[in-house]
């Protein structure tokens, strides 16, 4: 990678391009703790949203929580769930309303666990600092508004988003952990880290060192890079729904037959397992492409080769998982690797679209 510098000019000083850093890191954590919450079966560890219990600091045992709070969050959350109904209907989709007011098990109140609630109360607190890191990245974003506005508007984007997620997110607590509402939770995430490492790009000013005589050459890596970042998305939407099988086999296995929830998994497991195989064929082959051109692409190359090393670690955890009895460590990690390679595939695609573009070197200031 390569950053234009200039000695002279202030124009995107030090501390915003380490803000935006700092943010872009702390979304990576946001999904690792998601993935932990969600490997330890704590989403439901706090049954009402913002709040835990109705308090911003949990309970650490069931004896501080007053007579009844089992029924009294059901109906809360039944409430909310009405609510949300009545959105879904606006828009056309009253038919998933009605389900979801339907569903006796979105009804279940889980019982009180402490570690499971502070699982959960930790994982929301670290969703609090990445709202006030970006909130930080809108108002720090303002002072270039007449210089580079794409900055303000990656900026605005980012907290719409991230605000439009918190909202999901008390949607998916509402709803006992629903599962297309989990994978649309995951999918705004990955959005999320796709504008944020936009913003990252723009203010720190990188740009690939492809030259502007390979066009061709350019256009059929940008045409593979886009195939694997689709081929990215669906493998993350397969992924969510094993875990929704997971969570179905290991409720009725128990956990004594840990070794066994894997047999117990239906065709979307294998297909989880198989696509993982094309997926580093076609990684294999961008990087045969940009090694072929290696001195028209270096920045490239050297980023595709990170990306590959993500690629070989994720279909190693994965395959920990399936041979080691799922430990629950690794579902974590194999969670955040996936969008890890994401928001690489991502930025290697802001490189290669926006090569040709010149670049004004006194915006990017050492300060």
């Amino acid at each position: 990678m390569q950053r234009q510098t200039h000695k002279t000019n202030h124009f995107i000083n030090s501390y915003y391009r380490k803000l935006v850093t700092v943010t872009v890191i702390a979304v990576y954590l946001l999904i690792l703790a998601g993935g932990i919450v969600r490997s330890t079966g704590s989403g439901m560890g706090c049954p009402d949203w913002p709040k835990c219990f109705g308090q911003w600091v949990p309970p650490t045992s069931e004896g501080q929580l007053p007579e009844g709070y089992r029924d009294f969050y059901a109906d809360y959350r039944h409430e909310k769930n009405v609510k949300f109904a009545n959105y879904l209907e606006v828009f056309g989709y009253a038919e998933i309303g009605k389900a979801i007011l339907a569903d006796e098990s979105i009804k279940n109140e889980a019982e009180f666990n402490a570690s499971k609630t502070w699982t959960e109360y930790v994982n929301r607190l670290l969703g609090a600092v990445v709202g006030f890191l970006i909130l930080l990245c809108v108002v720090g974003s303002f002072k270039y508004w007449k210089k580079k506005r794409s900055i303000v508007v990656l900026s605005v984007a980012s907290l719409i988003l991230v605000l439009f997620q918190g909202w999901i997110g008390s949607v998916v607590v509402s709803t006992n952990l629903l599962s297309w509402l989990i994978t649309t939770h995951m999918v705004i995430a990955l959005v999320i880290l796709a504008v944020l490492t936009a913003l990252y790009f723009v203010v720190n000013g990188y740009k690939s060192s492809a030259s502007n005589n390979r066009i061709e050459q350019k256009n059929r890596v940008t045409s593979v890079l886009v195939i694997a970042m689709i081929m990215i998305l669906v493998q993350v939407i397969l992924g969510t729904q094993v875990r929704e099988s997971l969570d179905i086999v290991s409720n009725q296995l128990g956990e004594a037959l840990r070794g066994s929830w894997i047999e117990g998994l239906g065709l979307e497991f294998y297909v989880h397992r198989s696509f993982s195989i094309a997926i580093a064929i076609i990684h294999g082959y961008l990087l045969y492409l940009l090694f072929k051109q290696r001195k028209s692409f270096t920045s490239l190359l050297r980023n595709t080769k990170i990306l590959m090393t993500l690629i070989i670690l994720e279909i190693l955890s994965g395959t920990i998982m399936a041979y080691f009895a799922i430990p629950f460590w690794a579902q974590p990690i194999h969670l955040v690797l996936g969008s890890m390679i994401f928001g690489m595939q991502f930025f290697i695609f802001l490189q290669l679209v926006f090569s040709e573009q010149k670049q004004n070197k006194s915006e990017y200031a050492i300060s």
